[in-house]
C-alpha cells in the first residue's frame, strides 16, 4: 500500500487573490490543494496604491481579475494595504509584488503617453515604499491598459529601483500570441538594462497558429541565462486561460480607462470597425479571438443577476441563443450590460506547449487564479496542484513525484526569497501538505470547477494542523511573507 508523502507546504507562485485572502480568510479552495502560501500583486494588477483621484478607475480596472469586496478599501498606500495583510489572521501566507498598472493609474490615471521624467519619479517613489515594506518585486501587465501603453524604456527606468532591494521583475508579457518572442525579447532587454532578476509568469503560446512556439521562448530564457541573467518563469497546468473579456478589444478601445470604453461601445459608428478588426490578424497586438474563434471564448463571471445563466457559456453559443447576432455584437453587448467587468476562460494553447514549459527545469507551477470563486471560474482555481500530480506525474509520467515537489515548494520559495520555508529541515517554518500520491486528484471540469481535490490528508501552516483528514479545522495561523530581499529584513 502506497504511504503519504510528507512534503513541505506547496507555494502558489501567482494568483490573484489580492482581495480574497481578507474576504475569505480560511482559503479553503487553496489550502485543500496542499497550498500554504500564495504570492499575490501579479501582472500589475493590486488594490494599493489608491488615491482618492482615481479610486473608481483602479476598483474597475481590477475588478474582472481580483473580484469585488462588500467592504470599503481602508488603506491608500502600498505600505498601508501591506500592513492590512499583516495583520490579517489567515489560515495561509501571502507575499505580494507592488503592480505596475496600479502604480500608473496612482500618478497618471489611464492617459495612453510616456510618463514624464516627474511622474516616473513619483512611480519610483511609491515602488520604493512598496520595496521596504516588503514587496518581493514589481509586477507588469504589458497586455492591460495602462501597462500596455508604457515603452520598455519607462518601464527599465522604474526598474532601476529594484537591485538596491533585491527585487524581482514578475511580467505578464506584451503579447503571448503572434507577438510572443517579441515580446520575451522586450522584458529580457527590460531585465538586462535594469540589472534585474526576470519572472515571466505563465509561460504559453496563444492561438493555434503559434503552437510549438513555446521552445523558442525557452530559448531566449536559456540564452539570456547563459549571459548571466537570472530568468525564470511559471505555467499552470491547463490549455485554457482565463482573463477579462476586455482583453479581446483592440487597444484604441481601451484607452482613457472603462468608462470611456463603455461610451465607445455605446456609439454604433464605431461598431463596424471593432467588428473588421477582430476579424482579421493585426500586427500591433494580438488578436487571439481572430486565430482561436468563438466558441473557444466562454463567460466565467458576471455580476449582473439577468445574464447568472450565461456563465459557462461559450460566446458562439450566447449569440446563436440571441438570434444568430454576429459574435461580435454579443461581446460588445455584454460589455454593456456589465459594465465592463467580465471574466472569461479561453481554450487557446496546445497540450504539447504546455508540457514543454511543465518539463522546463527553471519554470514553477503556479494556478494563476482569478479573485473570482463562484460563477464558473477557471478549474484552476480548484484543482490545479492535484492535477499536476495526478496529470504529469502519476497518468503521464512526464515528472518524478520530487521533480513536482521541487516545482511547487523549494524552487518557488527560492525563486520569490520567503526565507526559511521549502524544506523539511531543522529550523525552517512548519508548513506541511501530506497526501497519497495515487489519489491525489482534482475533480474540478470546466463544466462543474467548484469541486474539492481527492487525496488530499493534512496541511499545516505555521505549525498548527489547519486541514485534518482532508477537512479544514478553522485555524489561521498564517502570515505576511516579506521578501528576505527587502530592508525590511536588512
Amino acid at each position: 500500500m502506497q504511504q503519504n508523502v510528507i512534503a513541505p507546504g506547496f507555494i502558489d507562485g501567482h494568483c490573484h487573490s489580492d482581495l480574497l485572502v481578507l474576504d475569505d480568510p480560511k482559503s479553503s479552495f487553496k489550502l485543500l490543494q496542499g497550498v500554504t502560501t500564495e504570492v499575490v500583486g501579479n501582472c500589475g494588477l493590486a488594490p494599493a496604491p489608491l488615491v482618492p483621484r482615481y479610486e473608481e478607475a483602479l476598483k474597475q480596472y481590477v475588478q474582472p481579475v481580483l473580484g469585488t469586496t462588500p467592504w470599503a478599501w481602508n488603506w491608500q498606500s502600498i505600505e498601508a494595504y501591506i500592513g492590512t495583510l499583516a495583520r490579517n489572521k489567515a489560515s495561509e501566507n501571502v507575499a505580494t509584488y507592488v503592480a505596475h498598472g496600479a502604480l500608473r493609474i496612482a500618478v497618471m490615471g489611464f492617459e495612453n503617453r510616456p510618463a514624464t521624467a516627474e511622474e516616473i519619479a513619483r512611480m519610483k517613489l511609491l515602488l520604493e515604499e512598496g520595496m521596504r515594506a516588503g514587496a518581493i518585486g514589481l509586477s507588469i501587465g504589458l497586455l492591460y491598459a495602462p501597462g500596455s501603453y508604457t515603452s520598455q524604456e519607462e518601464l527599465a527606468e522604474l526598474c532601476s529601483v529594484l537591485p538596491k532591494y533585491g527585487g524581482l521583475l514578475a511580467t505578464h508579457i506584451r503579447g503571448e500570441g503572434n507577438s510572443l518572442i517579441a515580446s520575451v525579447r522586450e522584458v529580457i532587454w527590460i531585465a538586462e538594462r535594469a540589472g534585474i532578476a526576470l519572472h515571466v509568469s505563465h509561460l504559453k503560446a496563444a492561438g493555434r497558429i503559434n503552437w510549438g512556439r513555446t521552445l523558442e521562448a525557452i530559448e531566449l530564457i536559456e540564452a539570456a541565462r547563459h549571459r548571466g541573467l537570472d530568468v525564470t518563469c511559471d505555467v499552470y497546468p491547463y490549455t485554457a486561460g482565463s482573463t477579462s473579456m476586455t482583453t479581446i478589444l483592440p487597444p484604441w478601445m481601451l484607452e482613457g480607462g472603462i468608462e470611456a470604453t463603455l461610451e465607445r461601445l455605446r456609439n454604433p459608428a464605431l461598431r463596424p470597425r471593432i467588428k473588421q478588426e477582430l476579424r482579421e490578424e493585426q500586427r500591433d497586438w494580438d488578436n487571439l479571438v481572430c486565430s482561436t474563434g468563438w466558441q473557444s471564448v466562454y463567460v466565467s463571471a458576471v455580476s449582473n443577476p439577468a445574464n447568472l445563466h450565461l456563465e459557462g457559456k461559450q460566446v458562439a453559443q450566447i449569440a446563436a441563443e440571441r438570434g444568430g447576432l454576429d459574435p461580435e455584437d454579443v461581446m460588445m453587448d455584454l460589455m454593456l450590460e456589465e459594465r465592463g467587468t467580465i471574466s472569461i476562460v479561453y481554450f487557446h494553447m496546445s497540450d504539447d506547449d504546455v508540457k514543454d514549459v511543465i518539463r522546463y527545469d527553471r519554470a514553477l507551477i503556479a494556478s494563476d487564479s482569478l479573485g473570482c470563486v463562484t460563477g464558473k471560474p477557471h478549474p484552476r482555481t480548484y484543482g490545479t496542484f492535484p492535477r499536476l500530480f495526478a496529470k504529469y506525474v502519476q497518468d503521464e509520467k512526464l515528472l518524478t513525484l520530487e521533480q513536482a515537489v521541487r516545482k511547487v515548494t523549494s524552487f518557488p520559495v527560492q525563486r520569490f526569497k520567503l526565507g526559511k520555508r521549502g524544506l523539511l529541515v531543522p529550523g525552517y517554518h512548519a508548513d506541511v501538505t501530506v497526501f497519497n500520491p495515487l489519489t491525489f486528484r482534482d475533480t474540478a471540469t470546466y463544466e462543474q470547477p467548484i469541486q474539492t481535490p481527492e487525496g488530499l490528508s493534512h496541511v499545516i501552516v505555521g505549525g498548527e494542523l489547519t486541514v485534518s483528514h482532508g477537512q479544514h479545522t478553522g485555524a489561521l495561523s498564517g502570515a505576511f511573507l516579506p521578501s528576505c530581499g527587502c530592508r525590511h529584513h536588512a
